[in-house]
């Protein structure tokens, strides 16, 4: 799935959702209420919708910072991956 969405073997609702936050990102210019419309036909919520877009509007912000900022990403083996994921589990993204 992560080396193409559109032609992983995955529900549509999510292929759907995929494309409109890859063009939410990409092509933000380009998006319309018909992305969005496409995505509630494909049998994706409301809230589900809402709640895609939160998350990447959130963390497309964070890697625009992290670049601008020069924002270092920490080595793969300090354990610092495993305790963000662990946090995430527990909370989630609230």
């Amino acid at each position: 799935m992560l080396d193409d969405y559109q032609s992983a073997p995955i529900a549509d609702g999510l292929r759907a959702t995929l494309g409109f936050l890859d063009t939410m990102t990409r092509r933000p210019e380009a998006l319309t209420a018909q992305d969005a419309r496409a995505v509630l036909a494909a049998g994706v919520s409301r809230e589900a919708l809402a709640e895609a877009v939160h998350v990447a509007y959130l963390f497309n912000i964070y890697d625009r910072l992290a670049d601008t900022l020069g924002w270092d990403v920490p080595p793969a083996d300090d354990g610092s991956y495993v305790a963000g994921a662990r946090n995430l589990l527990q909370r989630g993204y609230l």
